[in-house]
C-alpha cells in the first residue's frame, strides 16, 4: 500500500475491508479487521498490509472500503497545519451534486478497481508461487481541499485506488508483525514474521520471511547490533532468535521483484518497536530548548526537542492520532551503569551502524522517540524518553543552491524535514551562536561518491541524510543522496469544472500520447506543475502539455476513474490506456475533469514522462 505526493500533513482513515474478486465471482476478503492507516506517511514509504494465501485464479477486481468516522486530516493553509473539522469531511456523491459530511451512519466510501486491463488480464495466482499487488490509493486525485485558511474543507470528489502487479521497488517498504521463526545460520540468515500491518494490534495476516544480511541494522530491546557475533552468527539475528515467539517485529527494507524477497536494512524489535511497549510520537525536530518545561519531570536543561506534526502511538493500544506539538525529553546514557540510574536515550540512525547519542539529535532530523507520555501541565503534551529510544530517520530537504565549495553545497533552504524553514529555532545548533544554521545559506555536505556536477546554481535541488549532530555545525547536513532540478520527479495536477470538462476533440489522443493545448489548458480551474519546492503553471508553455509514458519507469501506472461510479479502471499499457479512454469519452457528455501525473517534466517543452497517470472522466 502507498501513496501519490499530495498537500496533507495527517490523512488517518480506517480501512473497514479490503477485498479481490475472482473471474468466476469468488471474493477474498485480505484485511479480516478495521485497520487504521495514515496514507499521508505512505509517500515515499509502502507497508506490506497483507500476505494472505488465497485461492489460485485470476482476481479481476479490488475493492476497498474506507471509513471517515473518527477520521483526522490535517492540511498545509498558509504555512499552518490545520486540522479539519469532522462536518467539514465532505464527499460528493454521485447521485447528488451537493456535497455532504461524512459522519455516521454515511461515512464509508467503497471504491472498485479493474484489474482486467492488467497483463495477463488481472492479478494471476498459482498454487505455490508468490504473486504481487501494490495498490495506490490517491489522495490527489481523490480530494480537493477548499474552504479557508482558518476552516478548511476537504472533499472526497473521485476516490481513486490505482494499482500495479509490480510492485515500485524504489520505495522504502515497511514489515510489522509478530516474531513466528528466526533461521540465524547461514546462508539462510531470515526469520519470519506474522504480519500485523501499521499499528494494528487485533489479527494477524499472513506470514512473510524478512531477509538480513550482516550490515543489517537491529535495535532490539533497547540494545543495538551489527554484523556477525564471535560464532559468526548475525549478531542481531542471535538475539532474534532468544525472544519468544509473538514478540513484536518491524523492519524496513527493500522488495527485489526478480526473487519476490524481501530485505530489512533496519530491524526493530521488542520494545524499540514504536507503541509496541512505550508510547511514541514521530515527526520533525523543530527546536532543542535550553530550558526544561515546567514541570521538569525528568527534563534537563538542553535535552528538551520540540517536535512538530507529531504522529502519537499509545503503548499496547493500536492506532494512531495527531499532535501539532510535543515536547520530547531526552537523557544521555551514562558512562557506567549503577544500580539506581538511569538507563538514557538510546539512539540509532536507520540503515547506519556505529555509536550514536541525543547529541546527534538536532534541529530539523526526522525521528521517531518512544517513552512515556506525561502530564506536562503548562508544557502541553510530554514524551519522557528519558529511559526510552530516539530512532533517526533520513531527513528530506529542498532548496534553491547557491554555492558549490568542494564537498559543500550551500542552499536557501525552502523545506526541511517536510516543514518550512520559519517552522525552525535553529538556536544551539552551530558549534557558535554565530555558526548557527541559517535557512538562508544552509550547508550540505555531500559525500565524494554523491558528485555535485548536476547541481546548478539559483536551481533547486533536494537531499536526503541526516542533521549534523546538534552543536557541531557548519556543515549543517550531512547527504546520503542528491537529486538535481533535472532529476526531480514533477507532480501535475490538473482540474476542470464537472459539467464542463474536457471533450475529445479537444485533446490529441493516441497510442502514445496524451496533449492538451495551450487553450484548453487555460479553462482549467487548476493547473499547475510542483517540481520539489517549485511551482509551474503548464499553460505557460507556448506548446501546451504533452504526456507521454516514461520508457524507464520501473512501474507504470495507469488508470482512468471515473467519478460517477467511483470505479478505477487499471491498464498495463499506455496503448490499452488510450484506447479505453478514446471509448469512454466517446459517450454523449462525457469529459476529462482533471489529470494527475508524475514523471521528469520538461519546462520548455511542456511534455511529462509519466511514471503514473490518472484520468479522471465526469462519466
Amino acid at each position: 500500500m502507498t501513496d501519490a505526493p499530495g498537500d496533507f500533513i495527517s490523512y488517518i482513515v480506517n480501512i473497514d475491508s479490503l477485498q479481490l474478486t475472482r473471474s468466476d465471482g469468488t471474493v477474498v476478503q485480505i484485511v479480516p479487521v478495521t485497520t487504521q492507516v495514515d496514507f499521508a506517511q505512505l509517500v515515499d514509504l509502502a507497508e506490506i498490509i497483507s500476505a494472505a494465501q488465497i485461492p489460485a485464479g485470476r482476481y479481476t477486481q479490488a475493492s476497498m472500503t474506507l471509513d471517515y468516522n473518527g477520521a483526522t486530516i490535517i492540511v498545509n493553509e498558509s504555512g499552518m497545519d490545520i486540522q479539519v473539522e469532522p462536518p467539514n469531511i465532505l464527499l460528493e456523491s454521485p447521485t447528488s451534486p451537493t456535497p455532504t459530511p461524512l459522519v455516521p451512519p454515511n461515512s464509508q466510501v467503497t471504491m472498485t478497481l479493474s484489474l482486467s486491463n492488467t497483463p495477463g488480464g488481472g492479478l494471476i495466482v498459482n498454487q505455490g508461487v508468490i504473486a504481487n499487488l501494490a495498490l495506490d490509493f490517491n489522495l490527489s486525485a481523490s480530494n480537493t481541499v477548499g474552504g479557508s485558511a482558518a476552516d478548511p474543507t476537504v472533499t472526497i470528489t473521485a476516490p481513486t485506488l490505482t494499482a500495479s502487479v509490480v510492485p515500485d521497488a524504489s520505495r522504502q517498504i515497511r514489515v510489522r508483525g509478530k516474531l513466528v521463526s528466526v533461521d540465524d545460520t547461514a546462508p539462510a540468515s531470515d526469520y519470519v514474521v506474522s504480519v500485523w500491518p501499521f499499528n494494528e494490534m487485533a489479527a494477524a495476516m499472513g506470514q512473510i520471511t524478512v531477509n538480513t544480511t550482516t550490515s543489517t541494522a537491529f535495535l532490539i530491546n533497547g540494545s543495538s547490533y551489527t554484523g556477525d557475533n564471535s560464532s559468526g552468527v548475525q549478531a542481531g539475528l542471535a538475539a532474534l532468535a532468544a525472544l519468544p515467539a509473538g514478540t513484536l517485529t518491524l523492519a524496513y527494507g527493500s522488495f527485489d521483484n526478480a526473487t519476490h524477497s524481501f530485505t530489512a536494512s533496519m530491524v526493530f524489535a521488542g520494545s524499540s518497536v514504536p507503541g509496541a511497549m512505550h508510547d511514541s510520537v514521530a515527526g520533525t525536530v523543530i527546536a532543542r530548548d535550553a530550558a526544561p518545561p515546567t514541570p521538569a519531570g525528568n527534563c534537563t536543561a538542553g535535552n528538551v526537542l520540540t517536535v512538530n506534526n507529531g504522529i502519537v502511538l499509545r503503548a499496547g493500544v493500536g492506532g494512531m492520532g495527531y499532535m501539532r506539538q510535543v515536547t520530547v525529553c531526552v537523557a544521555p546514557l551514562p558512562a557506567s551503569v549503577t544500580s539506581g540510574s538511569p538507563t538514557g536515550t538510546t539512539v540509532t540512525e536507520d540503515g547506519q551502524s556505529g555509536s550514536f547519542t541525543i547529541a546527534d539529535i538536532s534541529v530539523g532530523q526526522r525521528l521517531i522517540a518512544s517513552g512515556t507520555f506525561v502530564d506536562a501541565g503548562s508544557a502541553g503534551a510530554l514524551l519522557d524518553a528519558t529511559s526510552g529510544t530516539a530512532e533517526l530517520q533520513v531527513t528530506d530537504l529542498a532548496g534553491s543552491v547557491s554555492g558549490i565549495s568542494g564537498g559543500t553545497v550551500t542552499v536557501a533552504l525552502q523545506l526541511l524535514g517536510g516543514l518550512p524553514p520559519a517552522a525552525f529555532d535553529f538556536s544551539g545548533t552551530g558549534s557558535s551562536s554565530a555558526a548557527d544554521a541559517s535557512a538562508a545559506a544552509y550547508k550540505v555536505a555531500v559525500p565524494a561518491a554523491l558528485p555535485t556536477a548536476p547541481l546548478t546554481t539559483g536551481q533547486p535541488a533536494s537531499f536526503s541524510g541526516f542533521v549534523a549532530p546538534f552543536g557541531s555545525a557548519p556543515p549543517d547536513f550531512n547527504a546520503l543522496g542528491l537529486v538535481s532540478f533535472a532529476q526531480t520527479d514533477a507532480f501535475l495536477d490538473v482540474r476542470w469544472p464537472q459539467a464542463a470538462g474536457v471533450a475529445l476533440a479537444s485533446l490529441t489522443l493516441s497510442s502514445s500520447q496524451l496533449a492538451f493545448s495551450q487553450a484548453t489548458l487555460g479553462t482549467a480551474t487548476q493547473d499547475l506543475v510542483q517540481i520539489g519546492p517549485e511551482t509551474f503553471n503548464p499553460a505557460s508553455v507556448a506548446a501546451g502539455l504533452t504526456i507521454v509514458p516514461n520508457p524507464s519507469a520501473p512501474t507504470l501506472w495507469l488508470a482512468i476513474a471515473h467519478r460517477s461510479s467511483w470505479q478505477t479502471d487499471n491498464f498495463g499499457s499506455f496503448a490499452d490506456f488510450a484506447s479505453a479512454l478514446m471509448s469512454d469519452l466517446a459517450a454523449s457528455g462525457s469529459a476529462v475533469v482533471q489529470v494527475f501525473a508524475d514523471g521528469p517534466y520538461d519546462t520548455s517543452s511542456g511534455v511529462l514522462s509519466a511514471d503514473q497517470l490518472v484520468v479522471v472522466v465526469n462519466d
